[in-house]
């Protein structure tokens, strides 16, 4: 069926039935029967409007492409691309998910076709946070980096200095001011390490506490478990932990748990990611949430802006999810 057909239905032009059937009908001072008389006939015909055909005519096609280097093989990539869809739909644009692999040339070939399908505008992302070099032939489309930075582009990451700040006011609002130590190998490549240790350091400095020390271990639960384990057998008493992530602070768990310690009986632990392992580890973890449903919503915001994207940073807060691992120095 096509726009003349529910013209003729309606007894109407098919300029009329055009203004009704694209929303334009109070700026064209149409009457209300008349509208009524076009929705009716469009209904009964199961008449669907030529998107495509639309988009050629006035080069807007209402959808977005999101290019991330990971979306079926990352737990928390799927949490991007929900925020994004949810996004888009409330916008009234569809979204392309597109996963490249890290794969540079199989990237520029699904810029191509993207850029052939006339997509109204780009997201350009990545499964954790870094410095990325965009494919040059976005150079110059609307484009918004989410979870991701280049130099002259509008990027949305994670407010991880402000999580630091957030997970060390977590324990010195429960009293503790000595025997805080942090769990995780400080890494000056990673974003995340990087600033989460800037911020608990600027806030500690702020209260006048030092960290009691460092135990130094990959981001994973077996070399917590090891270094940790090593630290309580030589002695050593911490009264609590800042992780630099949740697989982190499992490993700490599991260290005292072979020990006969106990969370937060013996100790208090704060932890960073919010990840699946928070709420089942016992007693569940207190950790800063990574927020990537709200990253996600920022960037198609700040894409669909009629004045573009301003360049530069924007910092999603990353809110503390409280929970049983953190009890009150007595």
């Amino acid at each position: 069926m096509t726009l003349q057909d529910v013209a003729e239905r309606a007894g109407t032009s098919r300029t009329t039935a055009h203004y009704v059937l694209t929303g334009q009908d109070r700026e064209m001072r149409i009457g209300e029967e008349t509208r009524r008389r076009v929705l009716r006939a469009a209904n009964e015909l199961r008449y669907r409007p030529d998107l495509m055909a639309r988009g050629l005519r006035t080069r807007v096609t209402r959808t977005i492409a999101l290019i991330a280097d990971a979306v079926a093989s990352e737990a928390y990539a799927g949490d991007l691309v929900a925020g994004a869809l949810a996004a888009a739909a409330a916008r009234g644009y569809l979204l392309f998910v597109c996963e490249t692999g890290e794969d540079v040339d199989l990237e520029e070939r699904l810029v191509q076709e993207l850029l052939a399908r006339h997509v109204d505008a780009f997201l350009y992302a990545t499964f954790f946070t870094r410095d990325v070099v965009v494919p040059p032939a976005l150079r110059g489309q609307r484009v918004v980096l989410l979870n991701c930075r280049a130099p002259g582009l509008a990027s949305v990451v994670p407010d991880e200095v402000g999580a630091g700040r957030t997970a060390a006011e977590a324990l010195l609002a429960a009293g503790f001011g000595e025997g805080i130590w942090l769990v995780g190998e400080p890494a000056p490549h990673v974003f995340a390490s990087v600033e989460r240790l800037r911020g608990i350091e600027e806030c500690l400095a702020g209260a006048g506490v030092r960290p009691a020390g460092t135990v130094a271990c990959s981001w994973w639960p077996e070399s917590a478990l090891e270094r940790f384990g090593a630290l309580l057998d030589d002695g050593g008493e911490p009264a609590a932990v800042i992780c630099l992530n949740d697989r982190i602070a499992m490993g700490v768990y599991q260290a005292l748990a072979v020990r006969g310690r106990r969370v937060p009986d013996d100790l208090s632990v704060v932890s960073f990611d919010d990840s699946d392992l928070a709420v089942w580890l016992h007693p569940a973890l207190t950790s800063v949430a990574l927020p990537h449903r709200d990253l996600a919503a920022t960037a198609v915001d700040l894409l669909l802006r009629e004045d573009g994207a301003p360049p530069g940073e924007h910092r999603v807060p990353m809110p503390l999810r409280r929970r049983e691992s953190v009890a009150a120095r007595v």
